[in-house]
Order: C-alpha cells, then structure tokens, then sequence
C-alpha cells in the first residue's frame, strides 16, 4: 500500500512551514512520526488561538 502523494505534500509542507525543518528531514521520518508532528502542531495553533 502507498501513501496517497497529496496527502504526503500536505504533511511535509505543513510540518516545513511550522517547524522550518528540510523536506529531506522531514521524509526521513517513519509514517507515524509525521502524523504525531502533524498532530502536535496542531495542538500548540489550537492552544495559541485560544490565548492558552
């Protein structure tokens, strides 16, 4: 099974723009990896939108 490209983009570009690490950096990371920094981003927008 392969992991759908524009999914694989939105997760690269998303982690790149918040974190300001390399593409290459960010495809060294296992599946999981992404999915838990893609996760953890969006936990620290939320607590910042909420002023938290």
């Amino acid at each position: 099974m392969t992991y759908a490209l524009p999914r694989l983009m939105e997760e690269i570009a998303y982690i790149a723009y918040h974190f300001h690490w390399r593409r290459e950096e960010i495809l060294g990371l296992t599946h999981g990896e992404r999915r838990q920094w893609v996760a953890e981003i969006a936990r620290i927008n939320t607590r910042v939108n909420e002023g938290g």
